[in-house]
């Protein structure tokens, strides 16, 4: 499972799986030509940035940012998310193509929307080894953010007003949910109970009692929007990353929590962040809590080869004395 966030103009996740392909941070330069299955391929692009397990020389990103400053990330949708079979009268995208696409052609949300109404999520697995995942989307400039859900009945496209996804249940259904929480607050709280009554605020954030703490997605929803929408940071950019991970960190997965069978068990494989402006992309890792970064325009972004870096796992310790 995972969690993705924006905050003021930046945009990442957690990964939360029980295994992890060779995921890299992965650089498309402009002229790297994507190939799709059923539309005409993209030779000339926006440089993309994010991270991705690139199989056959493709990068299949998990989420992604381009030069433009459009963000995408993909999370699990299971028992929701219904790929359609091709149709003659949309673009058919593979749920693997979508990220790429998307990134390669838009610079805004108005134009993903536009984009959007030609599109077709169609049932294409990337190889017989590489099942197409049940995803869902959350796209975001730096001014508004969608969802995107390809369920039984169609493709939904969601205005997010919260910057937030998880997994299931669907979109609606996780922003009616916030309705359950409107008394939450980060003042210590007010006795509406019983006014003959005399209660003792025996500690500090009890106006946030009943905010969820445990790991399903529904609950990680309500903590990661509660603390998202409150989070305050200065404008300089090491406070603003730090803050974002702090964010992420509300909804993180420690190793033995959610147990998956046998010895396996789900963590945050990593966190990501994106500065949107810059794009440079920020991560930590389970074993690393030091943030690395990687500057697309560091590179040559008018190149036409993949440009990627192995995540660096192994925890990073400064040693003051």
């Amino acid at each position: 499972m995972c969690t993705a966030v924006t905050y003021k103009n930046y945009f990442g996740r957690n990964l939360d799986l029980e295994y992890s392909y060779k995921e890299t941070v992965t650089i498309t330069p402009r002229n790297y030509p994507f190939k799709f299955r059923k539309v005409d391929d993209v030779n000339s692009h926006y440089a993309i940035i994010g991270m991705a397990f690139v199989c056959d020389s493709y990068p299949l990103y998990y989420d992604a940012i381009n030069e433009k400053g459009l963000g995408i990330a993909g999370l699990n949708f299971p028992g929701n998310a219904c790929y359609m079979e091709c149709v003659s009268d949309k673009k058919n995208i593979a749920p693997f193509e979508f990220i790429p696409y998307v990134l390669s052609l838009c610079s805004n949300i108005l134009e993903v929307k536009k984009l959007l109404k030609e599109i077709n999520i169609a049932k294409i697995n990337f190889s017989d080894d590489l099942v197409a995942s049940p995803l869902h989307w959350i796209i975001c400039d730096k001014e508004s953010s969608i969802t995107v859900e390809c369920v039984a009945d169609g493709l939904k496209v969601y205005d997010n007003p919260v910057g937030v996804l998880t997994n299931n249940p669907t979109f609606d259904i996780q922003m009616f949910n916030l309705n359950n929480y409107v008394s939450l607050s980060i003042e210590p709280p007010v006795n509406n109970f019983a006014k003959n009554l005399n209660f003792d605020v025996y500690s500090r954030g009890m106006g946030a009692l009943g905010l969820p703490g445990d790991l399903s997605s529904a609950s990680r929803f309500v903590k990661a929007t509660f603390t998202k929408m409150n989070s305050l940071s200065n404008d300089t950019e090491n406070e603003s990353v730090s803050q974002f991970f702090h964010i992420l960190g509300s909804v993180e997965q420690q190793r033995g929590c959610v147990h998956m069978g046998e010895d396996k068990y789900e963590i945050t494989i990593y966190s990501s962040c994106c500065n949107l402006d810059k794009g440079i992309y920020y991560y930590k890792t389970y074993d690393n809590s030091q943030i690395t970064m990687v500057d697309m325009y560091k590179e040559d972004l008018d190149g036409s080869s993949l440009v990627s870096y192995d995540l660096i796992k192994e925890q990073q310790i400064y040693k003051q004395n």
